[in-house]
């Protein structure tokens, strides 16, 4: 007789947004049955049930069904309220149970979160993910994990569904490193504009700068690969939003205060998306910011 083998866990999967749902069927090529129940619009949810995807009838339920559950929702507050609100997912959750989120929030929140949730004998994993819609489409997604050796390993087969996972840490860890790349990214996007403005203002020649500083120490990701499909292109639609990235800098600059670190930088970049958010822009991708270079170049 064979040894018995066990089952792969129930998904619960909470947050089915512009990435929300192409994580999902990932889980599903993986062979994960998967659980879900509607957030904020029904769109997604109706496209998930033709591949295969359960309904529950709210976050309880779905947490009542499931090993793993997944979050993955804008920011704190909205982590918050499908973990801990009127039947969210604490009034369904078997103790035993582990709970990721794949949200990107402040990781003071996640540790609050995970300390919560470890009263009622549920784990907490934090998990951001980099790569963008397109990368979750294919499940190559960058995942930044936080949490107990234990409690990662037991989710490892699932975050791989959708990704590469890299363990940094204690809970908040990942939060933490996700959001080192995003005050990355918040800086060179606003570096890119402002010096080929510059360039363009001194009457060189774009294409020429372009082609020099990918083979110079000033060659970036934002550079060679987003400002083409965004900028370069004369469009701002989808990407990444603005509002995201503000959302991503304020969580960041949080943390640094609760750790009384100055982030000079990364406020100016804040308050300079937060300008052009104001300015209607916030729903465009964040390279948008160089409407407000152009204006005065």
């Amino acid at each position: 007789m064979g040894l018995p083998v066990n089952p792969p866990p129930s998904i619960g999967f909470i947050g089915l947004g512009a990435m929300g749902e192409p994580m999902v069927r990932s889980l599903r090529r993986a062979g994960f049955a998967v659980t879900v129940a509607a957030h904020k619009r029904r769109e997604a949810l109706e496209r998930l049930l033709a591949d295969g995807v359960a309904e529950a009838p709210d976050f309880a339920a779905v947490a009542a069904t499931s090993d793993i559950i997944i979050t993955c929702v804008p920011d704190a507050p909205q982590v918050e309220s499908v973990l801990f609100g009127e039947r969210g997912v604490i009034a369904g959750v078997r103790a035993g149970s582990t709970v990721i989120d794949m949200s990107t929030i402040s990781p003071i929140a996640s540790k609050r979160f995970a300390e919560t949730l470890r009263e009622r004998s549920v784990a907490f994993v934090d998990a951001p993910v980099s790569g963008g819609p397109a990368r979750a489409t294919t499940g190559t997604l960058t995942i930044m994990v936080g949490g107990a050796v234990a409690d990662v390993e037991r989710v490892d087969p699932v975050l791989r569904a959708m990704g590469t996972p890299f363990h940094l840490g204690e809970v908040g860890m990942g939060e933490t490193v996700k959001l080192v790349n995003q005050i990355i990214i918040a800086g060179v996007m606003i570096a890119n504009v402002e010096a080929l403005t510059f360039a363009k203002v001194a009457g060189a020649d774009l294409d020429a700068v372009r082609k020099v500083i990918a083979t110079a120490t000033g060659s970036n990701y934002v550079l060679d690969q987003w400002l083409p499909k965004t900028w370069f292109a004369g469009t701002f639609e989808g990407g990444f939003a603005m509002d995201l990235l503000r959302k991503d800098v304020a969580a960041a600059l949080d943390a640094a205060r609760a750790m009384g670190f100055p982030m000079p930088a990364s406020g100016l970049a804040y308050q300079l998306y937060t300008a052009r958010s104001a300015e209607g822009d916030g729903a465009l991708d964040y390279s948008a910011i160089a409407k407000s270079y152009e204006r005065i170049g």
